[in-house]
């Protein structure tokens, strides 16, 4: 996997191959403005097909402001019409269940995998 974004608290990495962005750490950045540069990695790759991966299983925070980048994200995907989005996150991580959940009420061909 290829290293995009490295801070203290939390990694954005792809993997190509897979068309997979993967998200660790904890996110507590302040407002959709400083998630832009997040925001702008899973559009672009979005872009890029119609197979897509976001893994966050390792994401083990992430506040409001990251789950409204995250909601504007999938309502872009659903507006583009992006045919395989995937979700993957943790049953370990309390957050995770049911904010992925919601996501899927903004696009319901959104898939889940709660692992």
């Amino acid at each position: 996997m290829k290293e995009l974004i490295s801070d203290e608290l939390y990694t954005i990495l792809e993997e190509e191959e897979t068309n997979t962005i993967k998200i660790k750490g904890i996110l507590r950045l302040n407002g959709l403005s400083e998630y832009a540069p997040i925001a702008a990695i899973l559009e672009n790759r979005a872009a890029q097909g119609n197979c897509m991966v976001v893994d966050v299983i390792d994401l083990e925070f992430l506040n409001s402001s990251g789950i409204a980048m995250l909601s504007k994200f999938i309502i872009g995907a659903r507006n583009q019409n992006v045919k395989d989005l995937t979700f993957i996150g943790s049953k370990k991580i309390a957050w995770q269940s049911k904010s992925l959940a919601n996501l899927r009420r903004l696009y319901p061909a959104l898939q889940l995998e709660i692992v």
